[in-house]
């Protein structure tokens, strides 16, 4: 079949043009429509938002059960320099539950001045970061008890994953993924094309 220039210029850019354009509606609809909508019957709604609940459920799983439970966390308080947390905590508070402590004294209070005096606070600090140092072994595993009953890790991140705004979800997905899913349109656009000029090879092998 004899075709005209025009054919094999035509119907590979249609093709493209159609594949290009349904890789395009077909990322959007990843996330668009955010809220579902009703055409003749059926409900059209974004993947992201109609799924969001079974997406929220796998990271919480997929957190909980293998990147983040509570042997990690007290693991890397462990790491950290815990000596040196304490010791600020305690500089930081001492002197308002001093102050709350001469308060309430009333006049007995310059007592309490003339015993607690500078270099027996910073001495009394001193003990207690090393009174909790030496029992920071039972503090840990206490925490961890602690934590591991009253911190569902898996729940935790479910919750705040279902409750994550599409538009935001929209966000950092693109912010991350943005130059593939705009391969994926490209890639659409020259499959399309291929298509097409594949087509006019055949019509043009047939007989006329």
């Amino acid at each position: 079949m004899t075709l005209s220039p025009l054919a094999w210029i035509l119907i590979p850019v249609l093709g493209a043009w159609i594949g290009y354009g349904t890789n395009l509606i077909a990322v959007r609809m990843i996330f668009r429509p955010i809220k579902p909508i009703y055409v003749l019957g059926f409900r059209i709604q974004g993947l992201v938002g109609r799924r969001q609940a079974e997406i929220a459920r796998s990271i919480g799983g997929v957190v909980g059960d293998h990147l983040l439970n509570h042997e990690d966390m007290v693991a890397a308080l462990e790491k950290a320099d815990m000596e040196g947390v304490i010791d600020g905590m305690l500089e930081d508070r001492l002197p308002e539950v001093l102050a709350s402590l001469k308060g309430s004294l009333g006049p007995m209070a310059g007592m309490l001045d003339m015993f607690l005096t500078p270099e027996r606070i910073v001495d009394l600090r001193k003990m207690f970061v090393r009174k909790i140092m030496e029992n920071k072994e039972s503090l840990f595993s206490a925490l961890e008890s602690a934590l591991e009953k009253g911190m569902d890790v898996k729940a935790l991140v479910e919750t705040k994953v279902r409750e994550f705004p599409v538009e935001r979800l929209e966000e950092l997905i693109l912010m991350v993924a943005k130059k593939e899913l705009r391969s994926i349109e490209i890639l659409g656009g020259v499959l399309g094309g291929l298509i097409g000029l594949v087509q006019v090879g055949i019509l043009a092998l047939l007989p006329a």
